[in-house]
C-alpha cells in the first residue's frame, strides 16, 4: 500500500489545521496517510514514505521553529530524497513568506523534488485556505497512484 506522511510543527494550531486538511485531501482509496507531529516523527517516517508533506509556521525573523522542526529538517540533510515527492506548507503572521522560500531552496539544494511552491497561509486558514490544503494533499497523492 502506498504511504504519505504529513509531518508538521504548529505553535498556535494554524499549521496543524493545514496538516489535517492536506492529510484529508491525500486520503484517497488505497493510500495510507500518516499525520505526525514532528516531535513524534523520525527521518524513517520520511524515507519509508512514497510522498511527504512537511509543515512549519514562520517563527521569529522568518525561520523554521528551532527546537523541533529545524533539527528534524537538519536530520534529513544528506539523505537521498530525490525519489520522494515533497510538499512544504505553513502559516505565518507577518512578513512575505521568506521562510518558505528559504526552506524550499534548502530542500531543493539537498536534492529533494518539490511538488510545487510551498503553500503558505496567513494566520488561521479560512475555507478557501483549507480547500487549497486539500487540493495539495490530493495532488501529492496523485503523484504516487
Amino acid at each position: 500500500m502506498k504511504k504519505i506522511s504529513v509531518i508538521y510543527w504548529s505553535g498556535t494550531g494554524n499549521t496543524e489545521q493545514m496538516a489535517e486538511a492536506i492529510a484529508a485531501g491525500a486520503a484517497l482509496e488505497g493510500i495510507s496517510v500518516n499525520l505526525i507531529s514532528v516531535d513524534k516523527a523520525s527521518k524513517e517516517d520520511v524515507l519509508k514514505s512514497d510522498a511527504v508533506a512537511l509543515g512549519c509556521s514562520a517563527m521569529g525573523n522568518e525561520v523554521l521553529e528551532e527546537g523541533e522542526m529545524e533539527p528534524f529538517v537538519t536530520s534529513l540533510e544528506g539523505e537521498n530524497l530525490s525519489s520522494i515527492p515533497l510538499a512544504l506548507f505553513g502559516s505565518y503572521d507577518w512578513g512575505d513568506g521568506q521562510w518558505m522560500k528559504d526552506w524550499a531552496e534548502r530542500m531543493e539544494d539537498g536534492g529533494a523534488t518539490l511538488l510545487e511552491e510551498g503553500l503558505i497561509i496567513q494566520n488561521a486558514p479560512d475555507q478557501e485556505g483549507l480547500d487549497l490544503c486539500r487540493k495539495l494533499g490530493a495532488k501529492l497523492a496523485a503523484t504516487i497512484r
